[in-house]
Parts: structure tokens; sequence; C-alpha cells
């Protein structure tokens, strides 16, 4: 089904076809950026400061967790700090997976700006609660209704994004928005440089920092516009309640309306053929960085000690370039897939992880290339989630949008934490990290199987009907 305004003939915008023209070559030949509006701008500028606050607080808890159970776990326990960490990251994690698959229903029914509002307010202030901890039960508990509420803000931001920039620029926006996770990641890193000094309560300090997002909500109420993709399918949405209620006969699409999104996400054949296979392809990416890439710094600082280095010092620089690479990563998919197709960008960084893998754990041996290696394999391993916001929204109508976004990114989420757990095993197991990485870097074939099958989206507008 088209909007009503794209049935305009050629006079309706009271420009001659001349005058038209002689504007879309303008448009053709002025940078990109010139031909966002600002709303669109803020629409991103939003959507990234959500995913950067999600990075921020995903990174604070890997860096506070240990010192904060040393100090809220009876000293007897402290041998298991390792286990009790694992379990308030798993729990966080689990909350986020929950949590996204909610937002992302909410978003289809309430609005792509209310809910992002929502999820930002309630993890900023849920994070601020984290500070107040007086018991690891009580940590724990608070760090999974943290997950609740940070779950639910990708699919949103990634939907809202899609729905407002441009066709010819959207990969390009959802790029940008996904590089916030990186960004994200560095500011804690650098408020933990200096929060760190601050003596026993650190920790404490690093959550209440996280209250901050919070008072950006205060901006976004009258600084981004809500999708009118989305208010159109909702005022069909409520019209057409209304004539089921008083016995009309709904036409297909009018039935689609009045499913539940998530059921109606399986109710055709072409929905569902898409969403098995863009959820496996997600579990790849997903799967592939919890169980190959979190052990790149441990590695690179195992190698260093052999070197008679220091092994913390070069496991910080693989982070620090492993997430420059990503950074990078996310940002160059994004433009790429607008100039060749979301098809082939995805299929290069499957391939690419694939074989980047054993380069980095298998065949190089000296530290310094270690590190532009681990840099490159951020580029692709971490850098290749950019295909998610970007093809995601894509496939989708608007009346399901948010919810099929949320399904495909949250539920391999279910499965993938594991990935450390089982990589871990097998590092055990076989002694080093080589082989271990090699048998969990076949989970990648099934992005380079699946992923030529999905359809090709670029600079096409998002359907409205599947």
């Amino acid at each position: 089904m088209q909007h009503p305004e794209s049935n305009a003939g050629p006079g309706a915008s009271g420009m001659t076809p001349s005058v038209a023209a002689r504007q879309s070559d303008t448009t053709a030949t002025q940078p990109w950026y010139r031909a966002l509006n600002r709303q669109q701008w803020n629409a991103l500028f939003a959507s990234n400061l959500g995913w950067l606050f999600d990075g921020y607080e995903t990174y604070a808890l890997i860096l506070t967790v240990g010192i904060a159970l040393r100090q809220l776990l009876d000293t007897s326990l402290s041998a298991q700090i390792p286990w009790y960490a694992g379990l308030v990251i798993a729990l966080t994690v689990l909350g986020w997976g929950i949590g996204g698959l909610i937002g992302g229903v909410l978003a289809d029914y309430i609005g792509r700006k209310r809910t992002m509002l929502f999820a930002i307010l309630a993890y900023s202030l849920t994070t601020g609660l984290s500070a107040f901890a007086w018991s690891w039960e009580s940590f724990a508990i608070l760090r999974f209704v943290v997950g609740l509420a940070m779950g639910s803000e990708w699919a949103t931001g990634t939907a809202m994004t899609a729905e407002l920039w441009p066709d010819e620029h959207r990969g390009k926006g959802a790029g940008l928005m996904q590089c916030g996770l990186g960004i994200g990641f560095f500011v804690a890193s650098l408020v933990w440089l200096f929060v760190s000094e601050t003596g026993d309560h650190a920790w404490r300090y690093m959550y209440l920092i996280g209250v901050l997002p919070g008072f950006v909500t205060l901006w976004m109420r009258s600084g981004i516009p809500e999708s009118e993709q989305w208010e159109h399918v909702n005022r069909e949405r409520r019209k057409t309640r209304a004539l089921k209620r008083e016995g009309g006969v709904l036409t297909e699409h009018q039935q689609a309306l009045t499913r539940f999104t998530l059921v109606d996400l399986f109710a055709s054949p072409a929905l569902r053929r898409r969403t098995l296979f863009a959820v496996l392809m997600c579990l790849a990416t997903t799967l592939g960085w919890y169980g190959i890439s979190s052990w790149v710094p441990p590695y690179i600082g195992s190698v260093a000690a052999h070197s008679g280095l220091s092994a913390a010092r070069y496991a910080g620089f693989a982070g620090m370039t492993y997430n420059l690479g990503a950074i990078t990563g996310y940002i160059v998919f994004g433009f790429c897939a607008d100039a060749i197709g979301r098809k082939r960008m995805t299929l290069l960084f499957f391939c690419m992880t694939f074989i980047i893998t054993p380069v980095l754990f298998k065949l190089t041996h000296r530290v310094d290339i270690l590190l532009v290696v681990a840099g490159v394999s951020g580029f692709f391993s971490l850098g290749q989630f950019a295909w998610m916001p970007t093809w995601l929204p894509e496939l989708y109508p608007t009346r399901v949008r948010a919810t099929a976004i949320a399904f495909c990114f949250n539920v391999p989420r279910f499965l993938a934490w594991t990935g450390p757990l089982v990589a871990g095993t097998l590092i055990a197991h076989f002694g080093d990290y080589g082989r271990a990485a090699m048998i969990v870097n076949a989970v990648y074939v099934l992005g380079i199987v699946l992923s030529p099958l999905l359809p090709e989206t670029r600079g096409k507008p998002l359907p409205e009907d599947v």
C-alpha cells in the first residue's frame, strides 16, 4: 500500500517538469549530507546517542563488576568473584534480550519516538540506582532491570532512522548510528581513567554518571519528529480495528493490521522466510563476536607475555585498536552499502571475518603486527553488525518493522551469550586460543550461505506490504 502523497501527479507539487528536473539535477550534484534536513540529522543524533549510552553502560559494567562484587560479597566468597561476575553480566544480557523484544513491539504500537524516550529515561534511572546496591543480590537484580530498559533502545532507534532518512542515504545513517556503540566503549574507558582514582566508591560514581543520558530526553521531546510512516500505519490500524468491531469485511492488508505484530511476523511465507534467514545471520554475527572477538585482548596479552612484555598493557592496546577498527567498519559499511548494495557488503564482511580469524589466531606471532590485525578484525567482525540496522528495516513493512528488527537482533542473544563459555571451554581443552577460534569461526558460514538469499534493497523505498 502506498502513502496518499505518493499518488500525487506531476503537477501536485506546484512545480513545472523543467523546474523539477533542474532541482533533481542540483540534488544529484550536491554533497550527500546537504540532502538531509535538520529533523533527519536530529533523529540520527538521538539514535546514535542512545546507542552510545548503551555502549557506555555496557563497558562500565565490564570495567567495574569485579570491583563492585569485591565490596558487595562476603570476603569468604572472594575466590568466586569471577563466577558471580559472569552471572551478573549474563543477567544483564538476558534482560537486554527480553527488553529488546518488548521494546520492539511497543515501538510498533505506541511509536518510535515515545518508546525511545521511555527506554533512555528508564535505563538512565535504573543505572543510577545501581550505584546504591547494598548486596550482590540487589546489584544483580538492578542490572537485570537495566538490561530490560537498555535492550529496547536499539531497535527503536534503528526503525526511526530508517524511516526518516531518504532511501538513497539510509545505509549511511545506519552506519553512523551504529558507530555510537564503539564511541560509548571509548567514553566509558576515558571516564574510568579519571573516576577509578577516586577511591573505594569509584564504581558507584560510574553508575551515577549513567543518569546523565536521561536529560537528553528533554531535548528529544521537541528536537526529533515521530515517523510519518508509523503515524500513517497507526491511523490505518485504528480505523481497521473500528471497522472490525462494526463487523465490516477486511481486506488481506487490513487483517494483517489487526494481528499482534509477533504473530503477523510469521503469518505470511515471505516474512517467515526472511525472518528465519535474518535470525540465523544475526546469530552468526553475534555468536562469532561473543565467542571469538571477546578473546582478542587476552590472546594478544598472552602473546606479549611470552615475549617478556606487559600482558595487561598490550591487552589494553588490543582493545583500543580493535574498537577503532570497529568504529571505522560501521561507517564504511553504511557508505559502501549505499554505493554497491546491502547483499554485497554483508557477504564481503562475513567472508573477510571468516578469513581474518585464522590470520589473527594462527598465522601472526609478532605482537606489533597482531595489533594491526586486531584493528582489521574489529573492522570486519564487529563492524559487521552494521548490516543489521542497514538491511533489516528494509526487509519489513512499517506495521511490524520495529518488532521484526528487535526479534532478529535479540533472539540470537539468548544463545550467543554462551559463546564465551563455549570458547573458554574449548581453550581450556585444547590449551590454546587458535584451535578454539577455528571451531567457533565456522559459524560465519551461516552468513556466507544465507546473505545472498535475502532480497537486495539498496535505494528502494521501505516496503509497506510483504
